[in-house]
This record gives C-alpha cells, structure tokens and sequence, in this order.
C-alpha cells in the first residue's frame, strides 16, 4: 500500500540538533513543511555526502519554511559523536534523529529487518501531516539536495494552486498543466 495521502503514523524521539539532545515526535512535524530522510547508518560512506549535501542547502530549503529531518537506527548519542569528529557532518544545523528501536523506520517503511537498518527513503510532508512524497531506494545509490528541493517546490506549488500540476522537470516561474478535457492527447 502507498504511504502518499497517509498521515504519519505517531512517534516520539531524541534528536541531535545545535549541540543539544531535544525531544522530536510527530507533532514537530506539522504545521509546516518537512523533510524526512532516512540513511542506512552514521560513520559510513554515501550517507555523510548525502547529509552534506543538505547542509549546504539547508537554508533554502528553511526560506521555503522547510525543516529537514535526518533519521537512521543509530542513537542520538551515535549522532552527537559523528558530528562531533566529521568535518562534513559538522556542517549539520537539522535535527539528527536516532531511532535505535526502529518504530520511525518501520512507520514509514523503510526498515531493513534483518540488518536493523533503514533504506535510503526520502519523505515530503505537507503542515497537515500528510505524505505528499515517497522516494525509497538502494543504500548504493545517493540523493540530490538541488533535485529533492524541486520537488519540495512542486509540492507546494500544486498545495497552493488547486486545478494545476506540475510537469516534469517543472522548475518554479515555469508554466504548469490545468488538467483539463482540451489537453487530453495534445501533450
């Protein structure tokens, strides 16, 4: 079953962020846009560009009045160390999630059960706390902050403009589809 249109199911966490460990649950997550990403586990290989990658575009992603939330099976106290001794990671001004139980991971899908670890999966949440995007793929394979952003646009563009779409490779300022009878086999 797609998790796109679904509510996000409860939870409660500890996250690293600014130098604290603070409480994250469900709740945090409506009210505005978010971004959760899940990654396999700290101290590894793609994970750190991947995060690095959204450190540097973090503040666009926030001027959009975004938060991002990276979550793996580590701990928060795993979280605080690699941030600590990598000069990547350090870079890292969202909050860090640890869910060494799984309940996050398994809530949105992305667990690994014989390995205890979580799918690269990257999730778009809209203030009412609905899935609007759903991206799970191979740990071998890293994300694009620049791309996810796009589809963050997307998003929403189409939440704040009922009766239109946006195409493919759509880039905010370009034209968008009214879905309609006319267009039907003329695109």
């Amino acid at each position: 079953m797609s998790l796109i249109n679904t509510e996000i199911k409860p939870f409660n966490a500890t996250a690293y962020h600014n130098g604290k460990f603070v409480p994250v649950s469900s709740e945090d997550l409506k009210g505005k846009w978010s971004v959760v990403v899940f990654y396999p586990a700290d101290f590894t290989f793609v994970c750190p560009t991947e995060l690095g990658d959204l450190a540097d575009h973090y503040d666009t992603f926030k001027s959009l009045g975004v938060e991002i939330y990276a979550v793996s099976t580590d701990t928060h106290f795993t979280h605080k160390a690699w941030h600590d001794t990598s000069d990547t990671i350090a870079k890292i001004r969202y909050p860090m999630i640890g869910d060494p139980t799984g309940t996050i991971t398994r809530n949105f899908d992305v667990m690994i059960e014989e390995e205890g670890l979580a799918l690269r999966g990257t999730f778009v949440i809209d203030p009412e706390g609905q899935i609007k995007l759903c991206e799970i793929h191979d740990n071998g394979i890293g994300r694009d902050a620049k791309e996810l952003l796009r589809k963050v646009q997307a998003a929403q563009y189409v939440a704040n403009h009922p009766g239109e779409v946006c195409p493919a490779k759509w880039t905010p300022g370009e034209a968008t589809l009214a879905p309609s009878l006319d267009l039907v086999g003329k695109i």
